[in-house]
């Protein structure tokens, strides 16, 4: 007979993980007629279980030792929320070796270590569900694993940071700076105190490893993946950028390219005929290019308790069924150990300059002579506004390698006519 029940460690108990507490305690006989399983929530780890909590669980549930939950026989599967590479690694490593399945929603431990620990868990014949760890309620890793398993994939580009993009959305729509459009972002809860980690593109690009190793199943580590932020980008691009026929999005990029593998995070100008250019807020879109479905646009909320609650429960009710069905022996995933991350120097992109140069004669000549002997095809240029003595000067290219394109900022910005060279961004 097929198990009746799944008993369940939890691992952390902040904003997401009293939304899964919730969810399984008053759920529990409505997730039970759905997969003919018991999902009995039997322990949570918290650093001090005397703490008031938001959510009201049984006498004697919490406690602060991990063995309670590790090394305990009777559970059967750990669902980690806690965040952070240590101890959730550990704890996630040891789970798996003691033959528990695995919830998680931890992207850095996920962008870090999942191949090993995913391989981890195939020899152990347990599973391991990390839904959560990228674009909250998203059903992206399941779309890759099951929906396009078929296809060879191509191409990912994603707006995966809904606080760049709330950010970037502001500066675009309403002339802000970033400061202040981070104050806007911080008052409707989608910044941090200390907004780095989305700023500079960390957490894109930790959810970029995650996604380009699924996808293409290739070890992407997220220390691989080239990072650039949204610093650099000033209210003027916005209006020049759509002027020109583009929205600024902070993207992650993957694709395929013969033998190895783009992987980067950085602004780009997006054509607004595509879909991620419409993509508003803090909502996040992966957009995806297979060999056989062609495109796949996938799009929702990213963050906050309750999408990623639900992408972690998502995971639980799929294991029930999983485990209801008796399934007896799971195969770890075969990466492509030959399969690595170009250089992004040898990456070919097109470019946007916005240069502020002398208003006078033979400037623009000077100029054009550094892209011609760096190989840098024009597409288009532009002089945009002129105070008489300095001009906006905007030029975009063809695609060339991102080597040539930054040799080229960097020599026009040594010019004596040139002032500055105020930005430099991709072209998707």
């Amino acid at each position: 007979m097929p198990p009746s029940c799944l008993r369940i460690g939890l691992i952390g108990l902040g904003i997401v993980g009293s939304e899964v507490a919730t969810r399984l305690l008053q759920h529990r006989e409505a997730y039970r007629r759905r997969t003919g399983v018991d999902l009995v929530l039997e322990r949570v780890l918290v650093r001090d279980p005397v703490r008031p909590r938001r959510v009201a669980l049984p006498a004697g549930m919490l406690t602060a030792r991990p063995e309670d939950l590790l090394d305990d026989p009777q559970l059967e599967v750990v669902v980690e929320v806690a965040g952070g590479e240590e101890p959730a690694r550990t704890y996630m490593e040891r789970a798996i070796r003691s033959g528990k399945h695995v919830v998680t929603a931890n992207k850095v431990v996920m962008a870090r270590h999942g191949p090993a620990l995913l391989e981890l868990a195939g020899r152990a014949n347990v599973d391991l569900y990390f839904e959560a760890a990228v674009g909250g309620g998203i059903p992206l890793i399941s779309t890759f694993k099951v929906d396009l398993l078929a296809n060879q994939i191509e191409r990912v580009v994603a707006v995966i940071n809904g606080t760049t993009n709330f950010v970037l959305g502001r500066m675009a729509d309403a002339g802000l700076g970033l400061d202040a459009a981070l104050a806007e972002a911080r008052a409707a809860g989608y910044a941090e105190a200390d907004p780095s980690e989305d700023v500079d593109g960390w957490d894109a690009a930790a959810k970029l490893a995650i996604m380009a190793s699924v996808a293409f199943l290739a070890r992407v580590h997220p220390d691989c993946v080239y990072r650039e932020g949204i610093r650099g980008v000033d209210p003027i691009d916005f209006r020049y950028a759509r002027e020109l026929g583009y929205e600024v999005k902070l993207l992650a990029l993957a694709a395929r390219r013969d033998d190895s593998l783009e992987a980067r995070v950085h602004p780009v100008l997006v054509p607004h005929g595509h879909p991620l250019a419409s993509v508003q807020g803090a909502r996040n879109a992966v957009y995806v290019e297979g060999d056989l479905v062609g495109q796949v646009l996938l799009q929702g909320e990213g963050a906050g308790g309750r999408p990623t609650a639900s992408s972690v429960v998502g995971d639980l009710l799929d294991l029930a069924a999983s485990v209801r069905r008796r399934v007896e022996v799971r195969s770890a995933p075969r990466f492509d150990d030959e399969l690595t991350v170009l250089p992004m120097d040898e990456v070919r992109t097109r470019a946007y300059f916005r240069c502020r140069v002398v208003d006078g004669p033979g400037v623009l000549a000077a100029i054009f002579s550094i892209f011609g002997e760096e190989g840098v095809s024009i597409a288009s240029a532009i002089q945009k506004e002129s105070d008489g003595r300095w001009a906006e000067f905007v030029v975009t290219t063809h695609p060339a390698s991102d080597a040539a394109l930054r040799r080229t900022r960097e020599r026009v910005s040594r010019l004596q006519v040139v002032h500055s060279v105020g930005s430099f961004l991709r072209v998707l």
